[in-house]
């Protein structure tokens, strides 16, 4: 039976908090490859500012995690989106003055990055303190379903209507959403929302905490079930990134879509996530997690091969919206097996680890598009993610059978 209690008031404000943020994000996600088209028609160098926001989790990812199992999730997202705000109001003046270039927008987009591993990280950790065990998926999906609205829905079509008033414009108001987001994390005291979380911790994990920034990553490697689902779901968002990088160009070139026709289309994308997030806990309970990944991950990365045969808009409008359901899907299943499966002391550097793995295949992946796209035309990247598919998709399969899934508390 799906369990229907309320989340609790605590959770509503934070979740607030980050769909504030997330709305700026949005904005920026349409923004930053428009400003980049506008400077340059070099699909690599387009390619190059998305990996710029993802290749941070190799740089301070661990780091993040560290500092995620030590200090309060309130003061840790204040200050990375006060940061951030700092780098946006940099970036907004630049571009309003001229003076932007595709070298300082690869920049700004790998500093916000920084900003965003400690953001992310600290955020994952203060979801089990704020709400019970039994109610993860409902609480993660809830927040996905916020980030969807705020990056997909309603962000991305803003910032392009943004971008064409004026380019500086969407960078200024991603900063002042985030500076909104600061002040309302500050009004909630998540150090008095402390909830011990599900796995509780042993003697080899409490040793473990005391061995730094690595410990995360170890206790990571150590678990066989955890270690193929972060490099599955790695090799789904490098490919997923791989074509999703030059689909800016792709969209113009192959679609004949202006700078509004591609806000909308991811927009309409956006409808698929807000359905596979709000699925996402019925499906885990109905189906369990086992399978409920498998699809999630076939779906996710095999079907943009559409776009390969069929560039048309329709068959555009089907790609957006079915990876995205299938990918908000992927996204509540596995970070809620993490969140329960992971000692409390460990969390923080476990989902660091996790996702500095994550990102920096995603990094690889805006880069293997770009150079797909410039090499071997612009359908290259979408063949690409079909074959990653298929691969990766196989792997878990075979490894989720082969493991013990009820003995690691998956459904």
């Amino acid at each position: 039976m799906i369990d229907r209690a309320p989340l609790g008031r605590p959770f509503w404000t934070f979740w607030s908090a980050a769909a504030l943020a997330n709305l700026g994000d949005g904005i920026r996600v349409a923004a930053f490859p428009l400003l980049a088209a506008a400077l340059t028609d070099d699909p690599l160098a387009v390619a190059a500012v998305a990996a710029a926001q993802f290749l941070p989790w190799l740089v301070s990812g661990l780091l993040a995690g560290a500092l995620a199992d030590r200090r309060s999730p309130r003061t840790l997202l204040a200050a990375a989106d006060t940061a951030r705000v700092v780098v946006l109001a940099t970036l907004a003046t630049a571009v309003a003055l001229g003076w932007a270039t595709i070298a300082l927008v690869v920049a700004a987009a790998f500093l916000l990055g920084i900003g965003e591993t400690l953001r992310d990280t600290a955020a994952q950790t203060a979801v089990p303190r704020l709400v019970a065990d039994a109610h993860l998926e409902k609480a993660n999906g809830r927040l996905v379903a916020g980030e969807i609205v705020g990056n997909e829905f309603v962000g991305p079509p803003v910032g392009a209507m943004l971008f064409v008033v004026g380019a500086a414009i969407p960078f200024a108001v991603n900063g002042a959403t985030l500076a909104l987001a600061v002040m309302l994390m500050l009004s909630l005291p998540l150090t008095l929302a402390h909830r011990a979380t599900s796995a509780p911790a042993t003697d080899e994990t409490s040793n473990s905490e005391g061995d730094g920034i690595l410990a995360g990553l170890r206790w990571l490697i150590r678990q066989p079930m955890l270690r193929t689902l972060v490099l599955v779901t790695a090799a789904v968002a490098a490919a997923d990134t791989a074509w999703f990088a030059i689909f800016v160009l792709y969209a113009r070139d192959a679609l004949g879509l202006g700078a509004f026709g591609f806000g909308l289309l991811l927009a309409t994308g956006a409808a698929g996530g807000l359905i596979g997030s709000f699925a996402a806990d019925r499906l885990v309970a109905r189906f369990r997690h086992r399978h409920v990944l498998t699809w999630s991950m076939a779906v996710t990365a095999g079907v943009p091969v559409l776009l390969a045969v069929t560039p048309h808009r329709a068959a555009a409008v089907v790609v957006v919206v079915t990876t995205s359901a299938a990918f908000a899907v992927l996204n509540v299943a596995a970070l809620s097996v993490r969140q329960r499966l992971v000692p409390g002391g460990l969390l923080g550097r476990v989902i660091a680890a996790s996702r500095m793995v994550t990102y920096s295949c995603t990094a690889l992946g805006a880069l293997a598009g770009g150079a797909l796209a410039t090499g071997a035309g612009i359908e290259a990247p979408f063949v690409f993610s079909g074959i990653i598919a298929v691969a990766a998709t196989l792997a878990w399969w075979l490894a989720s059978r082969r493991g013990t899934p009820g003995a690691l508390g998956l459904r």
